[in-house]
């Protein structure tokens, strides 16, 4: 490596964020799984990766789509469940992600006490069905 590569390889390197262009690392990851999932619509650790990217992005339209979609392919993973019933509560579908809960809790979910704290679900913790849910089990 010659100096100015070098010089030019370290200015990338401390540049950070710029490293990808403009994108920020969230936003290179989220569109390399886009391709990944546009090629493989099936591949349920694709679509469950993407999932949590464009939820972390404050994309969650897309985010509940995708955990749709994921449950689509496993309608008996109490995972799959809770998640959906995550994003739906985020978006503010309350009445559908409480079902989707109850139905992840049928399936087996189990962590009442990750339930309980869980932030996505903050917006459900009043609501008199989740506290049924909890009182139940």
């Amino acid at each position: 490596m010659n100096k100015t590569n070098a010089s030019h390889h370290g200015n990338a390197r401390l540049s950070g964020n710029q490293w990808f262009g403009f994108l920020s690392q969230l936003d290179f990851d989220i569109e390399f799984f886009e391709q990944l999932f546009s090629r493989d619509e099936a591949s349920v650790e694709v679509t469950r990766v993407l999932a949590e990217l464009v939820a972390q992005k404050g994309l969650l339209e897309r985010a509940v789509e995708l955990d749709r979609h994921v449950v689509t392919l496993l309608p008996e993973d109490a995972t799959a469940c809770y998640n959906l019933a995550c994003s739906l509560a985020r978006v503010g579908c309350s009445t559908e992600a409480i079902c989707s809960l109850s139905k992840a809790i049928l399936l087996g979910y189990d962590d009442l006490r990750h339930l309980e704290v869980d932030p996505d679900l903050d917006s459900l913790r009043n609501h008199p069905d989740f506290r049924n849910l909890l009182d139940e089990d």
